[in-house]
């Protein structure tokens, strides 16, 4: 009976908890893993508040949890409210930069952004956004992942963007993690699959080039920037173990459309049914 009372006295109190506002509550634990819990002002029982390691700051959050104790006072900003596991999901990142994290919150999904390339890692690019505030660590507020660089297989960055370059990028989403906004470059370009489906069918003979050998079959461009499947049973009439059997890359093949997929943006393709022109 008390446990059920405990549990209506803290659903009331969460459906007052709204998306958005900044709460403040008491430190009542931090894990080993960097997460805290927090007694949230005017909610009675068990902590409903809880700040993940990642939303503790977006300097350095495992030094941020070190430095959060039992006891200590805090105000964050909900982020997320979870009815069915009766907790309060918080960001002292939020409240620890609100220039920055109200910039983010304002874009939307699908708005262009220009800015310039600042600095290129293994892990992506970051670009350094003409509207809004810096980032406290990065180089920049923008980021883009290698996915979204292109539409096309390239080999190396610098054979699409340079540091220094100015791009107009379309916003994905706001990484409440790290603080940044995830941007595409690609978006903004035409998808050359998009427009070589307008015109394949099933059935369509094709020309192209070789550019990958895997264990289950090879890569073949079709046009700039499509590049289609052969499956190992579809490359020859003969059952083979491994492509290099029949086919090298750089090797021009004939090849049918078996599949066109503009949903996953998949060309499967078959060169044992390739016939010879009669004529």
């Amino acid at each position: 009976m008390h446990k059920a009372s405990d549990t209506q006295a803290a659903q009331a109190f969460l459906a007052t908890v709204h998306l958005g506002e900044h709460r403040s509550g008491t430190v009542t634990e931090v894990t080993r893993d960097g997460a805290v819990a927090v007694a949230l002002d005017g909610s009675a029982g068990r902590p409903l508040g809880v700040i993940g390691p990642l939303d503790l700051s977006w300097s350095r959050f495992a030094a941020m949890a070190r430095s959060m104790e039992v006891g200590q006072r805090v105000t964050a900003e909900v982020t997320a409210v979870d009815l069915e596991a009766g907790r309060v999901r918080l960001s002292t990142a939020a409240t620890e930069n609100p220039r920055l994290w109200a910039f983010l919150k304002g874009l939307r999904r699908g708005e262009v952004l220009s800015g310039v390339i600042v600095s290129i890692e293994s892990f992506g690019l970051f670009v350094a956004l003409d509207e809004g505030p810096g980032h406290p660590v990065f180089p920049g507020v923008g980021f883009i992942s290698y996915a979204e660089l292109s539409w096309r297989r390239f080999d190396a960055v610098s054979d699409i963007v340079r540091v220094g370059r100015r791009v107009s990028c379309e916003f994905l989403a706001f990484d409440t993690s790290n603080g940044e906004a995830r941007l595409s470059l690609k978006a903004t370009q035409p998808d050359p699959f998009q427009v070589f489906a307008d015109s394949a069918r099933e059935g369509r003979v094709l020309c192209g080039r070789v550019t990958k050998l895997v264990p289950f079959g090879v890569f073949v461009e079709v046009a700039d920037g499509v590049e289609g499947l052969v499956h190992l049973r579809e490359l020859s009439e003969v059952p083979v173990e491994t492509p290099e059997e029949v086919v090298r890359v750089g090797e021009e093949l004939s090849v049918v459309v078996i599949e066109v997929d503009r949903e996953r943006r998949r060309l499967t393709l078959a060169r044992r049914q390739v016939r010879p022109d009669p004529r």
